[in-house]
């Protein structure tokens, strides 16, 4: 694994905390935005557990996320990920990725229906800008 390219996929996760998330849905993609978080190359993202995503996961764990390039020329990095999902219920985790801009939608940490995603990256594509070509880690 090239350190130099994880130090950047890092940086630009510690820095890009909304992204989309897509999943596959009666056979079709379907995407949305979400708040990410990371411990590591590892992506979390709160949800309720009674959503379509979840279903959806549950049905497919392979899902696609877009991490960056939220200026408004497109011209900063951003990551094009390739992850498996599954529900992340530990009440530790859920603590330390507890967000307060989350409670729009949740309770709070000990809202039973709250639950993240944990999205573990099999590939990640990073690009320095929309100009630039892939630096691909494979995982």
């Amino acid at each position: 694994m090239s350190e130099a390219l994880k130090t950047k996929i890092l940086e630009l996760f510690k820095n890009q905390k909304t992204g989309t998330l897509a999943t596959i849905q009666d056979h079709k993609p379907y995407s949305r935005f979400m708040l990410f978080f990371h411990d590591d190359l590892t992506l979390y993202t709160a949800t309720n557990k009674e959503t379509h995503k979840v279903d959806d996961i549950g049905q497919e764990p392979n899902v696609h996320i877009l991490l960056g390039a939220q200026d408004a020329n497109f011209s900063g990095a951003y990551c094009e990920i390739e992850a498996t999902a599954s529900i992340e219920d530990s009440k530790d985790k859920k603590e330390k990725y507890w967000d307060d801009s989350l409670s729009k939608w949740l309770g709070g940490p000990d809202d039973p229906n709250y639950v993240l995603l944990q999205l573990k990256p099999q590939k990640i594509r990073y690009f320095a800008d929309s100009a630039s070509k892939a630096e691909v880690l494979e995982l």
